[in-house]
């Protein structure tokens, strides 16, 4: 197990002790806390207060609200280029994202049509004061059914799963490779996204599962190995337990 530890976090500079320790639940390990996980790493890696109401109605209403937000990224010749993402509550999963140069209501509002097709929509929607949106993409919401919910000035904690994923985007992604263009930001997401983030890596508020659960493995009682899978160039690995 300690062999097995130094390797992952080896192989995934990027992994916490908490991400090694759901990474070896799924693969049907009887793994050691995470305390422990953090001794044995290679290179061990290192909130703010919430208003209980607003994290009450989050959490009374995850199984029919969803988040949008943009965020933005530089080329490697000084492009800004928007991110715009729809993530689903309650099971963190990405519906939808896409990639631009220049944003416009028009354009988003097109991305939302995109992001629920044959009638799959949430109850809630929670985005922020972007000027983007202008009145359009209100009044596009409210004639599909949907009920905006606006969080105030200056305050991402109100939007808080997509403000986590797009930290993890960053910290896991766009913080370690160079964009070229707007075509190799959508390929390099689209990787992550339905190769990785999707199906293997394990989500502290899913109980340690990812946005799309597999059956577990049955827990380990022969030999057995792992075949790791890079992703993403090797900044991540996703591993299949196969028989010795």
């Amino acid at each position: 197990m300690r062999a097995l530890i130094r390797r992952l976090s080896r192989e995934n500079v990027l992994w916490s002790a908490e991400t090694i320790y759901g990474h070896l639940v799924l693969l049907g390990f009887d793994p050691p806390c995470p305390d422990t996980i953090r001794k044995y790493m290679v290179q061990p890696t290192g909130g703010t207060d919430k208003s209980q109401s607003w994290l009450t109605f989050l959490r009374n209403h995850m199984p029919v609200s969803w988040a949008m937000d943009f965020f933005t990224v530089s080329t490697i010749r000084f492009q800004i280029l928007y991110v715009f993402v729809v993530l689903n509550h309650s099971r963190r999963q990405v519906v939808h994202f896409a990639v631009t140069a220049h944003p416009t209501m028009v354009w988003v509002i097109q991305q939302l049509r995109e992001a629920m097709p044959f009638g799959l929509q949430p109850r809630y929607m929670f985005r922020d004061n972007d000027g983007i949106y202008g009145d359009e993409v209100s009044r596009f919401l409210v004639g599909t059914g949907i009920e905006e919910v606006k969080s105030a000035y200056r305050s991402p904690w109100q939007n808080p799963f997509l403000e986590r994923y797009i930290g993890t985007l960053r910290r896991e992604l766009l913080d370690h490779v160079l964009i070229l263009g707007e075509g190799h930001l959508k390929r390099l997401l689209k990787e992550f996204i339905e190769e990785y983030y999707h199906i293997a890596r394990p989500h502290q508020g899913l109980d340690g599962d990812p946005p799309i659960p597999a059956a577990r493995p049955e827990p380990v009682t022969g030999a057995s190995r792992l075949v790791s899978i890079p992703v993403v160039g090797g900044l991540h690995h996703c591993y299949v337990r196969v028989a010795a």
